[in-house]
């Protein structure tokens, strides 16, 4: 047996994970209060993760008197379970938007992305905020294969960005292929959060109940507003929009290690099961084994994370484990902009892929102009209206393939027993109704057609799903926030 594996063996049976982040676990931010009353705003901004704070910040910036709602705590989303890589490497992506949207879109998708990295850091040093960013660069690469990368460094290098092949040496195996992005970055995304918000006019605990035309209402409060900014992940409405039929929502689970030698890069992977890697001071963060939200039947993904450890770096010590969830468009292109032809001041942010940290800081800049009557480069590129490419239609049809064959097993499924011994409820999501299965990883309840999440008792975890499986303990009504 390995030291590793003696070591791993004797913290795991020790320490009671509890699956917060390493953010979560070290930084706390203040609470606030509910919303109670009439209050009249320009803007009401649903949802206090970064998006959402980003945004109002922003907006408050240019003088805007602008509300945020948030349903639980702040950062309480997936958020607080980045790896919070700001950069513009998203994967093998330039190349692919040059091929598929052209020259034009493909620049402005590089601009807005290095935009969004020289804003953090604008943010950050303007006001003096300590959430340990640095400049450093990533690296996108292969173990197997360099086929692409070199396309990639060179379609990255035309629009704009700093980058170019490169050999890498610091990590505990042999990459044959890399591509460098220079001058990239990274944070602590709460204590970032902690200290924009509080600048800011933040309700928690305040479920939006309903959403007019200029009315946002919660249980206990009502907001006049000019314009509503739906900052929540997931868009709360179904319909106008139909933003469940524009992207599905994938698992991606991390490891964090003490007792390793600092990156002095970030690191991704274009192998099929590659790792993440980036460095956050003492800790190292392991990450991979993406799937679709739902398809996890089998097990084994911090499993293969934990072996990876083992084989890569035998004198470490897990000292966090966690997962996030990400919705993923169908064009690889977010979805930010007015959220339907029928409400022209209602708008939206949602379909980050895995690139939440940059994607948020451009939808803020976006919107803000949007909102405020300015002019925008990037409107058309992100508009939720735009038309999908053809491999978005393959992809919309392959997820319409899911949730048919989702919504018809749930139907004819019965009922299945709780796996908290807390009573018996159907197998169904209650956000369309399609079949859910167990995630032995995590010992929730998946649905593979849209993302939602409920624990072992039924409680709601995720939306696009509003209400739980069933009651519980802590939740009598069924619903995510009683």
């Amino acid at each position: 047996m390995s030291s590793f594996s003696y070591l791993y063996r004797k913290t795991v049976s020790e320490r009671a994970f509890d699956m917060k982040s390493l953010w979560e676990s070290t930084v706390r931010i203040p609470k606030r209060r509910s919303a109670e009353g009439l209050y009249e705003r320009d803007v009401v901004v649903i949802g206090a993760g970064m998006t959402g704070i980003l945004t109002a910040w922003q907006l408050q910036k240019a003088g805007k008197r602008v509300a945020v709602l948030e349903a639980g705590r702040i950062a309480g989303g997936q958020t607080g379970r980045t790896t919070a890589k700001i950069t513009s490497q998203h994967g093998m992506i330039y190349s692919r938007l040059l091929r598929e949207v052209g020259q034009k879109k493909a620049q402005l998708y590089a601009e807005a992305n290095q935009r969004a990295i020289s804003e953090y850091e604008h943010i950050i040093k303007k006001n003096g905020i300590d959430c340990d960013f640095e400049r450093l660069p990533a690296y996108l690469y292969s173990t197997s294969d360099r086929t692409g990368l070199c396309s990639e460094a060179a379609a990255a290098s035309a629009l704009g960005i700093i980058a170019h092949e490169a050999e890498i040496h610091e990590l505990p195996f042999v990459a044959v292929g890399a591509v460098c992005f220079e001058d990239q970055a990274q944070f602590n995304p709460l204590k970032f959060i902690r200290a924009l918000a509080a600048k800011l006019e933040i309700y928690e605990n305040s479920p939006v109940k309903s959403v007019g035309s200029q009315i946002v209402c919660t249980d206990r409060a009502r907001f006049l507003t000019k314009s509503v900014v739906f900052a929540t992940h997931y868009p709360l409405k179904d319909i106008p929009g139909f933003y469940f039929l524009r992207q599905h929502q994938e698992r991606s689970y991390v490891v964090a290690l003490k007792n390793c030698e600092p990156l002095h890069g970030i690191y991704y992977s274009v192998d099929a099961a590659g790792l993440s890697l980036r460095s956050a001071g003492d800790i190292l963060l392991l990450g991979g084994n993406s799937h679709r939200t739902g398809e996890s039947r089998k097990g084994g993904a911090f499993g293969s994370l934990k072996a990876a450890a083992c084989k890569f770096y035998p004198k470490a010590e897990i000292v966090h484990m966690w997962a996030a969830q990400d919705c993923m468009p169908h064009d690889g292109i977010p979805l930010i902009g007015r959220y339907s032809l029928w409400h022209p001041n209602w708008y939206v942010a949602t379909g980050y892929g895995k690139w939440g940290m940059t994607s948020s800081m451009v939808a803020a800049l976006l919107l803000t102009d949007m909102i405020t009557g300015k002019r925008n480069p990037w409107e058309n590129l992100f508009s939720p209206r735009r038309i999908r490419p053809e491999s978005a239609r393959e992809n919309f049809r392959r997820d319409m393939k899911e949730s048919v064959r989702g919504l018809w097993t749930g139907l004819t499924r019965g009922k299945e027993k709780c796996r908290c011994g807390e009573g018996e409820f159907r197998a169904r999501c209650t956000h369309m109704g399609c079949k859910l299965v167990w995630n032995p990883h995590e010992k929730t309840w998946e649905c593979p057609c849209h993302g939602s999440r409920f624990d072992g008792a039924g409680r709601l975890l995720d939306g696009p799903a509003q209400k739980s499986l069933s009651s519980g303990p802590d939740n009598k009504n069924g619903d995510k926030y009683k």
